[in-house]
């Protein structure tokens, strides 16, 4: 296991961050086979109903989870930007506070999840052929947030530290128990879609077992020892005034997606299942672009403690350019391939497929704006600036989608999917311009300020 913290500062820029990134992607990938085996082994067995009743639960899932695992954002930032300052005590500090506030996060959304899933789906006009399953899913799913948040948290930690390879490992070893889980519960049990959920809690265990396993066996600052294990004050408030900001970004541009699902929801369960099943493709191309923001986000960190400034600017290009070509070209073979892709999850109903074809046709193509974006806010966090990309999206993504949404939504004859797929393309584009402006006059500052010192 690599247990030295990985110097982004030094050597060639290109191979580094490829070879940096290529885990993340691969991490981010097999994530998402495993949650599409949950997809794939549902609608294999119990039909479209039942991928659809999982798919009503994506957007409400990420709006309470995302504010959380902001905060291992915040904690990913403080770690790179100790270790890059070679604050060695800073880096412990924040390791032993991260782990506790993983699990009171993870806590507080079991309460929240358990207690209040069925008056959430319900605000979201849920179909009533799937309110009862996707309610159940939920429920169950919450049960494994707290570990969520431990691999979260403690993926982020390894991260910062140039450790991109453990969280790949760990989460191949979860994923096949949970593909294993998914057959013996659902095709052996007939348990549907609770079957599905509680496969992806008990993987989710394992997955937080080996990586608090691994903090636990690193030899440098990020070593974990639970003894040791506090809440410091400093690193707490370095963490949130990072991880807050972050946190709400991506709760309210979940909020922006619920809202847009609920309208997809009016549209009947025909349409929704193969909403979801084209989102999940998608998400095959979304976290290989946002893999990017990761190692943006880091690199800026480390070489932001370390006072390089002029290294910023080039990673800056390289990631930009690295995102483009991979979401430009993903997304051009995702849709090429789009109809037997969707037949891999929808079974019994055609023109569902036909649903999930008009949906990728509009994502698709311009879906690398949306990674250009995520590289910008990236960027702006690794320099410790976290609250203006939260401004910016809440004004550029959820702004505008809610005012497409109540405004020209409601004209009867822009009252149809593509129009709603339409907002996706203007946000991204409005938002991705506005951050990388911003970064580069935040760099302009940053870099005068240095010179006088």
């Amino acid at each position: 296991m690599q247990s030295k913290s990985y110097d982004m500062c030094e050597g060639p820029l290109v191979s580094r961050v490829i070879l940096y990134t290529i885990p993340i992607i691969l991490t981010g990938i097999l994530q998402l086979l495993f949650n599409a085996a949950d997809l794939v082994v549902v609608g294999q067995c119990n039909g479209s109903n039942s991928v659809g009743a999982v798919g009503a639960t994506g957007a409400l899932i990420n709006l309470m989870v995302n504010l959380f695992i902001g905060l291992s954002v915040g904690a990913g930032v403080t770690v790179a930007h100790g270790i890059g300052s070679g604050r060695s005590e800073d880096v412990r500090r924040t390791v032993h506070t991260a782990i506790p506030t993983a699990l009171i996060c993870g806590s507080v959304l079991t309460v929240v999840g358990v207690v209040f899933s069925e008056t959430f789906l319900r605000l979201m006009h849920t179909h009533p052929d799937q309110l009862d399953l996707a309610v159940s899913y939920m429920r169950i799913y919450f049960c494994g947030t707290i570990a969520s948040m431990l691999y979260n948290f403690g993926s982020a930690i390894l991260r910062a530290a140039g450790d991109t390879k453990s969280p790949l490992y760990y989460l191949t070893a979860a994923g096949i128990l949970n593909v294993v889980l998914n057959l013996i519960f659902v095709i052996g049990f007939k348990m549907n879609v609770s079957g599905v959920a509680l496969a992806t809690v008990i993987s989710q265990a394992l997955s937080a077992a080996l990586i608090i396993r691994a903090l636990m066996k690193r030899d440098d600052a990020c070593k974990l020892e639970l003894k040791k294990m506090h809440i410091y004050g400093r690193q707490l408030k370095r963490i949130l005034q990072i991880g807050f900001p972050a946190g709400i970004q991506s709760s309210l541009f979940a909020i922006s997606n619920v809202i847009i699902q609920s309208s997809i929801n009016s549209f009947g369960p025909i349409v929704n299942s193969g909403n979801a099943a084209a989102q999940n493709i998608e998400g095959f191309v979304y976290t290989s672009m946002n893999s990017y923001s990761k190692t943006a986000l880091n690199f800026t960190g480390q070489n932001y403690g370390a006072g390089k400034i002029d290294r910023i600017r080039k990673i800056t290009w390289v990631c930009l350019i690295s995102v483009f070509c991979t979401g430009l070209v993903l997304g051009l073979t995702a849709l090429f391939f789009g109809r037997p892709l969707l037949s891999i999850y929808i079974t019994d109903s055609e023109k569902a497929i036909d649903y999930g074809i008009v949906r990728m046709t509009y994502i698709m193509i311009p879906y690398f704006l949306c990674g250009l974006m995520d590289v910008a806010t990236g960027l702006i966090r690794g320099l410790g600036r976290s609250v203006l990309p939260m401004l910016i999206t809440v004004a550029g993504v959820v702004g505008m989608r809610l005012g497409w949404i109540y405004i020209v939504f409601r004209i009867p004859q822009y009252h149809t999917l593509k129009s709603l797929y339409l907002s996706y393309l203007i946000s991204w584009a409005m938002t991705f311009t506005v951050e990388i402006i911003v970064f580069f006059v935040i760099m302009n500052k940053i870099k005068k300020q240095r010179l006088k010192q």
